[in-house]
């Protein structure tokens, strides 16, 4: 790769290695590496400022991409500022108003309840782009399991099985959102016969599912 000719010494035509941000300056951009922890650095730092303001996404975008490049930023950025919980508070409201957002009841014990939800859109690592995150409500303890996009419902159950029905037992209430996986007919099919309850999150609503969402943002950054 053109990193690690760089990095043995090797001259590449148009790039240069910076050895502070470990980032290639190509022409007026910064190639950023296939790292998720730098993408989301410099991310954090051009839509979280309070100097910026949380700017929507074709204005988050516009300025990275000035100073920027890396495989997959336009979709990459699209899914960080979607998933921002500040701009979802306070996004203007063209629709009335819903009902009131019920917070799920936290259980009285350990793997009773869970929250099963994905992060996607990263950057392929060991042939990964996704990662499912299970969450025990009880004791706040997550699970991060590495699987593709592409995954079907049945290797969805696979994984639960694998992961956490063998460890842990089954639980008596799954929260998730309404994404295909978790509404397909083998995971309700499933859910049915093992007599798991199912209950759903708001996408973009924190307040809906908060412990899913802080373990999300405490494992993106």
């Amino acid at each position: 790769s053109i990193l690690q000719d760089l990095g043995e010494g090797k001259s590449v035509q148009d790039y240069s290695l910076d050895s502070s941000s470990q980032l290639l300056p190509l022409k007026d951009w910064f190639v950023v590496p296939n790292d998720p922890t730098s993408q989301l650095s410099i991310l954090q730092k051009r839509h979280d400022s309070p100097l910026d303001g949380h700017p929507v996404q074709e204005k988050t975008l516009k300025p990275v991409k000035w100073d920027f490049h890396w495989a997959g930023m336009t979709q990459f950025m699209k899914d960080y500022v979607s998933s921002c919980q500040h701009c979802s508070r306070n996004e203007h409201i063209h629709h009335k108003k819903f009902g009131l957002l019920k917070p799920v009841p936290i259980p009285n014990g350990l793997w009773i309840c869970l929250s099963m939800h994905f992060i996607t859109q990263y950057p392929l690592s060991n042939s990964f782009d996704s990662i499912l995150v299970i969450v025990d409500r009880f004791s706040k303890m997550a699970v991060f399991i590495p699987t593709m996009s592409s995954m079907s419902s049945l290797e969805l159950a696979h994984l639960f099985i694998k992961n956490i029905f063998s460890k842990h037992g089954l639980p008596s209430i799954i929260v998730s959102d309404r994404g295909s996986l978790f509404v397909s007919w083998f995971w309700t099919n499933l859910c049915q016969k093992l007599k798991i309850s199912r209950d759903w999150s708001t996408a973009y609503h924190p307040e809906t599912d908060g412990q899913t969402g802080r373990v999300n943002h405490i494992l993106e950054q």
